[in-house]
C-alpha cells in the first residue's frame, strides 16, 4: 500500500481544509466595500496638530526624530519671529519630514512628543508610484488652521479621508499605563481638530463613577 500512500501524499495537506468546508460563519469581508472598525489607538498616517487657537504645537525639539527606531523623521527647529510667533514656545518646527517607506508605525514619536504635536490617524490606505512622494513634509503633515488634515495623494477609491480626519488616533488615551489615578482625567491639550478630548473610562469602577457624576 506504500504506492497508494505515496499517491495521496500531496493531497494530505488539504485534509483540514476539506473538513472545514461548509462549517461555521465566514470571517472574510468584501474589501474595500466592507471595512473593519479600527481600534481607537490604531497606528495610521501621522498628522501635525495645532492648538485650538490655530498655533502650531510642534516646537522643533527633535525628540520624535531622536526616539524613532527607523530613523525616518527629520526635524529642524527655528526661532519664533517675535512679532508673529508660529508656536507658543521659543522655537517652532521649521522643517518636518517623515519617510513613510521607512516608518514602522510604532508610535514612539507620539509618546516622545512633549506637546502632543504629532499624532496618528486611522488612515492606512495610501500608496505612491514615486518614491519622492512617500516623503511627507510639513506641508502635508500640518493640519489647516481649522484642524482639517491635508492629504497629498490624488483621489483613490480605496482611501477614506474620513479616517484621516477622525479623532486624534493613538492620543485618545487619557489613562497612561492604566494608572487608576488618571482614570477619567483629561491629560491632553485641546486641538484645532478635535477640541478637548473626552476622558476615557473603563479601568477603575470607582473613578468611572466619580467621572460620570462630575459630568452629570
Amino acid at each position: 500500500m506504500s504506492w497508494f500512500s505515496d499517491l495521496l501524499g500531496p493531497f494530505e495537506g488539504f485534509a483540514v481544509t476539506l473538513r472545514q468546508i461548509g462549517k461555521g460563519r465566514r470571517v472574510t469581508r468584501k474589501y474595500p466595500e466592507e471595512k473593519r472598525q479600527k481600534p481607537e489607538r490604531f497606528h495610521g498616517r501621522h498628522v501635525l496638530n495645532r492648538y485650538d487657537n490655530g498655533m502650531e504645537k510642534c516646537i522643533g525639539c527633535e525628540l520624535c526624530a531622536g526616539v524613532c527606531p527607523a530613523e525616518c523623521i527629520y526635524v529642524r527647529g527655528a526661532d519664533n519671529p517675535p512679532d508673529d510667533p508660529v508656536s507658543p514656545g521659543e522655537r517652532f518646527g521649521f522643517v518636518y519630514e517623515i519617510n513613510m517607506l521607512r516608518c514602522i508605525f510604532c508610535a514612539m514619536c507620539v509618546e516622545a512628543c512633549p506637546t502632543q504635536a504629532i499624532t496618528m490617524t486611522h488612515l492606512f490606505e495610501f500608496s505612491v508610484t514615486d518614491r519622492d512622494d512617500a516623503i511627507y513634509t510639513k506641508d502635508e503633515l500640518l493640519v489647516e488652521p481649522d484642524g482639517t488634515p491635508n492629504h497629498p495623494q490624488p483621489d483613490n477609491p480605496l482611501i477614506d479621508l474620513g479616517e484621516l480626519r477622525e479623532g486624534d488616533g493613538w492620543l485618545r488615551a487619557t489613562s497612561p499605563a492604566g494608572r487608576r489615578e488618571y482614570e477619567g482625567v483629561v491629560a491632553w491639550t485641546p486641538s484645532a481638530r478635535t477640541g478637548t478630548p473626552a476622558a476615557e473610562l473603563g479601568q477603575s469602577a470607582e473613578r468611572d463613577e466619580d467621572a460620570e457624576d462630575s459630568d452629570g
